[in-house]
């Protein structure tokens, strides 16, 4: 199950976005370094030439951001099973690469003009002053435009563009300082800017390449593990959880969340839990995509009924009249096992066996357990309304074994059916609403037995008792035998 719901049309929007940015920038860095190299070769100046070759790595690095950007937005593929992301790291590492050698090369060549060139002068022009005023300028808008799509984006690649070009906007500034302090007089400024923008080049290197490796190395974002955990926490349902997993990828957050629950839990409302939490994890977390998975385990309030109830499930059997006792030094179970009656009774106790070993495997060798084989009827037995007479025979023979119960009253809704293995009949009567289940189950059932011992022809007698008082009338009714509106109601519990 994963947590991923973005539309198709904000993710088109998201990557075309991306793309613009990305192209324009190519644009941008195109026109700054022209004028920057065009300056430097004008005016002689290390460090406006040195930031010129810098605009040149940077047209390359903003060439490869733009078609990276495109390969990143490209859906999963039987090659590339968790997308393309990553290709926008490697785009950013590459560039952090040049800005290193970039920088060693500038802090170079500014060492050796210290050293062997001391007195070295340039001709601080206006053209050159405007040509890195210009670039200040197209650097600052650039910047702000490529941080503010790489933060709602989540692009690896166009953060190390903005970074990359924070640290240009810094090296203009210090060319600018050291123009003004050329044409002031001072001696080999041009030189000591230049160590300044190479250093600035570096450091952006740098921290392009410690954010970038934590990408290709899956390094999970700071406290986003945590934020999993407590809104895995919120979960009804969730009772622990086993792992949490966390990798960014091209913007996207991809995971892996394992949960456990309780193993009595239903399939459907295991697939809900699963899907609600990832439909919670897509709403907190932008761009996630997180696989969700449940581990069934014991809760430790879990009875021994339900424990019994659910080996049962798993071993594809029905079980009912479940008792429990605890006697000095084990634990007693029975059971009543429904098993096809058609069986042989080979079969039938080789099934309850395999049973009783589940238990026993369940609760430990020492357990009592015992399994009482009734036959489980499993045609589907075609009918029809019984006759009138045998219908209101039956009905007054209910009214009348209900009379000395004293706890069972209003026999109604009677519906007799002819099957060919004898009559199905189905009634409803009134009950104290206070009184319990058992006594109202026993009571129910003598009257099933005296009726069922009366009428021989009866195979099946099945009462359904409903509190008295909320609207229900005490009168007598007996259905038609044609009258079948009640087969077309909701099915209701029967009290056996």
């Amino acid at each position: 199950m994963n947590a991923s719901f973005e539309s198709p049309v904000s993710t088109a929007a998201l990557a075309t976005l991306k793309r613009r940015v990305a192209g324009w920038s190519i644009v941008a860095t195109v026109i700054v370094t022209t004028l920057k190299l065009t300056a430097g070769l004008v005016a002689g100046s290390l460090a406006l030439l040195a930031d010129g070759a810098h605009g040149l790595l940077d047209i390359g690095a903003t060439t490869l951001t733009f078609f990276a950007v495109r390969q990143a937005d490209r859906p999963a593929d039987e090659d590339h099973h968790y997308g393309h992301g990553k290709i926008e790291a490697v785009a950013a590492l590459c560039e952090s690469t040049l800005l290193a050698l970039l920088a060693f090369a500038a802090f170079t060549e500014a060492g050796r003009r210290l050293v062997f060139e001391p007195h070295t002068m340039i001709s601080a022009s206006p053209f050159a002053f405007a040509a890195v005023a210009l670039s200040i300028c197209v650097d600052a808008t650039r910047w702000r435009a490529l941080h503010v799509v790489a933060r709602s984006t989540g692009s690896e690649a166009l953060a190390a563009d903005a970074l990359h070009f924070s640290s240009d906007l810094a090296s203009s500034l210090a060319i600018l300082v050291g123009l003004a302090a050329a044409k002031a007089g001072y001696v080999n400024a041009d030189a000591k800017a230049t160590l300044i923008v190479a250093v600035l080049i570096g450091l952006a290197a740098v921290r392009l390449a410690r954010r970038v490796l934590g990408v290709l190395l899956d390094t999970a974002p700071e406290g986003v593990a945590e934020r999993v955990r407590q809104i895995a926490w919120r979960m009804p349902g969730v009772l622990g959880i086993d792992s949490v997993r966390v990798r960014p990828a091209g913007g996207v957050l991809m995971g892996d969340v394992s949960v456990t629950v309780a193993r009595s839990l239903p399939l459907d409302r295991v697939s809900e839990l699963k899907l609600s939490l990832a439909r919670a994890l897509a709403a907190e977390l932008k761009r996630a995509d997180f696989r969700v998975s449940t581990r069934p385990v014991a809760p430790d309030d879990e009875s021994v009924l339900e424990r019994v109830m659910l080996i049962a499930a798993r071993e594809h059997v029905l079980v009912h009249h479940v008792t429990v006792q605890w006697l000095d030094d084990r634990l007693s179970i029975g059971f009543d096992i429904e098993l096809d009656g058609r069986l042989t009774l080979k079969e039938a106790h080789g099934r309850a066996s395999r049973l009783e070993a589940a238990v026993h495997a369940e609760f430990g060798p020492a357990t009592e357990v015992e399994s009482h084989i009734e036959p489980l009827e499993t045609r589907e037995l075609s009918g029809m309304p019984a006759d009138a007479s045998v219908s209101a025979r039956i009905a007054e023979t209910l009214s009348r074994a209900a009379a000395p119960s004293g706890e069972i009253g209003s026999i109604h809704n009677v519906r007799v059916r002819q099957t060919p293995a004898g009559l199905v009949v189905h009634f409803h009567c009134l009950g104290p609403p206070d009184t319990d289940v058992a006594t109202i189950h026993a009571a129910v059932d003598e009257i099933e037995q005296k009726v069922k011992h009366e009428i021989a022809d009866i195979v099946r007698l099945v009462g359904h008792a409903e509190p008295a008082g909320a609207g229900h009338s005490r009168t007598s009714l007996v259905r038609r035998p044609d009258d079948d509106e009640a087969s077309r109601a909701p099915p209701r519990p029967d009290i056996e």
